[in-house]
């Protein structure tokens, strides 16, 4: 699986950039787990209700993953994998976006614990007739999580917050909670982390957990 760091790029423009690599893994071009940021943006999940956006004063971008209303920012840490779902895997079995999702939460909740916060665990939120996934530390959401599927290849991904950002979740509702609920890798270990850390720590915590 190939490592592509994208840097800070627009919403729109990452959309764009993972349809094309979707179009390219189903012809049978390599795998590849996308890492990027993205200027402040509050993007629209195929289940947001109206009421999730209060007093949003920036950009709002709809779609196609699952999931409600969230931030996007560059205190953010973004990872896309764009992985052949066609492919029978040991924890994966063909065409299972299920247990593709499980592994995205495992490999986050996992990379945390590396980390240090040994309280970090996936909890799935039952709002009305949706499902939402997320990953928690107590009663703090650290990662959203949402993802999308065309030719049975997968794109979007994980939201990581990793620095304390104050206009973050502000004026929205994020994944329908109260903005405070969010919370950081830099508020929860006390200390500032660098994105690369966390992103060497995931990419091989998620490579084996998807091959093995």
């Amino acid at each position: 699986m190939k490592l592509e760091n994208w840097g800070l790029v627009h919403y729109e423009e990452a959309s764009r950039r993972q349809l094309d690599a979707v179009e390219a893994v189903a012809e049978g071009a390599e795998e590849r787990l996308v890492l990027c940021s993205h200027p402040p943006v509050v993007t629209l999940g195929r289940g947001t209700p109206s009421e999730d956006i209060l007093n949003w004063q920036g950009e709002t971008i709809e779609t196609t993953r699952g999931g409600r209303a969230t931030y996007h920012g560059p205190s953010q840490l973004i990872i896309y994998p764009i992985v052949d779902l066609r492919k029978r895997r040991a924890r994966v079995p063909a065409k299972d976006v299920h247990a593709y999702l499980r592994i995205v939460e495992l490999a986050t909740v996992l990379s945390l614990h590396d980390l240090g916060l040994t309280k970090a665990e996936a909890r799935t939120t039952k709002m009305g007739d949706m499902s939402l996934t997320g990953v928690w530390v107590g009663d703090k959401k650290i990662a959203s999580i949402g993802v999308a599927v065309k030719k049975w290849i997968t794109y979007h991904g994980m939201a990581l917050n990793v620095l304390k950002d104050e206009k973050a979740f502000q004026g929205i509702k994020p994944c329908g909670f109260e903005p405070d609920v969010m919370t950081n890798l830099e508020t929860q270990l006390g200390r500032i982390l660098e994105p690369r850390v966390y992103t060497w720590v995931f990419a091989k915590t998620f490579l084996s957990l998807l091959e093995v």
